[in-house]
């Protein structure tokens, strides 16, 4: 197995399932990278190994039998400690499956530890009291992103080549652009995992485009019940991405939504990736939509600071005391405090705007088949640079410039992509963003895979 780090996930599955390779051998790969990286990236908080190793004897099935993988430290599993990156936490021990989690189970994939996350996963990097911080494996001064930058910083140092990640506001996007990996955000109800009013979404971040197919091919559809229902997809998600895309009308957006300048190296990679389609035949014009992005943003805020609310809420009335600092971080306290002081009518009126953006920008795309942006504002910024534990008013600042591409798509259920097309001069790379029309994450991987094969990137981190 020396060629381990070189393998995606859907290669490993099909060395067990040719006997070339056994699930006892590839989790061995994944422990001794683990053990010899980790300690420099803080990527897994939980090992999982002891229980990993007694599962690999096991006749594993489904598309990714014996692939070692990670769940972030967000979703139960039953039986283990589940901290959600926060001290009001400690001692929480799940007693059954998320539904997301029962998928991964089913597809086969092998759970050998639990990945870093920021506290509630509210922040775009994942640097928290509880857990400490989690390093970039390309520059290990440099965060990996958040919430599931433990997530992204495992995949891009080699340990894992899939892992769990989920997304309310860029939470896979973000760490993919930050760590050079793919990460695709569904459509809402694509996966059955749709916290913060709808906003989030679960799926994974990868190497390649054609694991993130193939996750998706495994675990998508509703759980009987859901209130979401993504449009029905009749082919695998698997054969779409080798599908050559038709032409395509892309509007070229460089407006980050929070108003501050974009860094140069991330105009730079967009720019790169839209002459890029150019060559391959497709269309690409700038242009603007047409949206009030303060107003819109105050709605977004307001759902994600009253789910926050309603979670630290029911944690605390379980192990009855009243949050403080001693409990959460400061920025979460921030939060905490308003969407607490959210009034029910606030509330609605929120959800509310976002059906409304959600036709908005649909009917923008009837003139257009995709949205190409940057992921980020800016290159991934140094750990301790956007402190949750800090002041929460310098958070806020600095947060605005540093993230602006991503949370629109959250709010209109859209599904979005992450594509690892740049690298800074020092080699810290830079992600370009691709969103498409609801339920249509087909198209993004046809062109996703176009990009793959035409700029090939690099897969796995020097751990600097």
């Amino acid at each position: 197995m020396t060629e381990y780090l070189e393998l995606d996930g859907v290669e490993l599955a099909r060395l067990v399932r040719s006997g070339e390779a056994s699930p006892r051998e590839i989790l061995s790969e994944a422990i001794a990278r683990s053990e010899s990286v980790n300690p420099s990236i803080n990527a897994i908080v939980r090992p999982l190994f002891d229980e990993a190793a007694e599962r690999s004897g096991e006749d594993f099935s489904g598309p990714f039998a014996g692939v070692p993988f990670l769940i972030k430290d967000l979703a139960a599993i039953a039986g283990v400690p589940c901290s959600m990156g926060s001290r009001l936490f400690d001692g929480y021990v799940p007693t059954q499956d998320a539904e997301l989690v029962a998928r991964f189970r089913a597809a086969g994939f092998n759970f050998f530890g639990n990945s870093n996350t920021p506290e509630v996963g509210l922040a775009a990097t994942t640097e928290s009291v509880r857990l400490g911080a989690c390093r970039n494996p390309w520059n290990l001064d440099h965060t990996p992103g958040g919430s599931s930058g433990g997530a992204a910083a495992a995949v891009a140092a080699g340990i894992v080549p899939v892992a769990h990640a989920s997304d309310g506001g860029g939470s896979i996007r973000i760490p993919a652009s930050c760590c050079g990996l793919v990460g695709l955000k569904p459509s809402r109800g694509r996966t059955p995992a749709h916290g913060w009013g709808g906003m989030s979404t679960g799926l994974v971040v990868s190497r390649t485009v054609r694991d993130t197919a193939a996750v998706l091919d495994a675990i998508h559809g509703p759980t009987t019940g859901d209130h979401f229902h993504a449009p029905y997809q009749a082919t695998s998600f698997l054969a779409e991405m080798e599908q050559d895309p038709s032409p395509q009308r892309i509007a070229l957006d460089l407006r980050p939504f929070t108003g501050e300048p974009l860094h140069e190296e991330c105009r730079a990679a967009v720019m790169r990736a839209a002459g890029t389609f150019e060559d391959l035949g497709h269309h690409v014009e700038e242009a603007e939509i047409p949206l009030d992005h303060a107003e819109w943003g105050g709605a977004v805020a307001g759902i994600v600071a009253a789910n926050v609310a309603a979670t630290v809420n029911k944690r605390a009335r379980e192990i009855g005391v009243t949050p403080t600092g001693d409990h959460l971080e400061r920025n979460t306290l921030a939060v905490y405090g308003f969407g607490n002081a959210m009034t029910a009518e606030q509330y609605v009126a929120s959800i509310g705007r976002i059906a409304e953006l959600s036709r908005e920008v649909g009917a923008f795309l009837v003139d257009y088949d995709l949205i190409l942006s940057p992921t980020l504002v800016s290159p991934p910024v140094k750990v301790g640079w956007l402190d949750p534990d800090g002041d929460p008013i310098e958070y806020a600042e600095r947060f605005r410039r540093y993230w602006g591409f991503t949370n629109l798509y959250n709010a209109t259920g859209q599904p979005a992509i992450s594509l690892p097309l740049h690298r800074t001069p020092d080699g810290l790379p830079i992600g370009v963003q691709l969103a498409a029309r609801y339920g249509d994450e087909a198209t993004l991987l046809r062109m996703a895979r176009t990009l793959e094969v035409a700029t090939p990137w690099p897969t796995v981190a020097p751990i600097a």
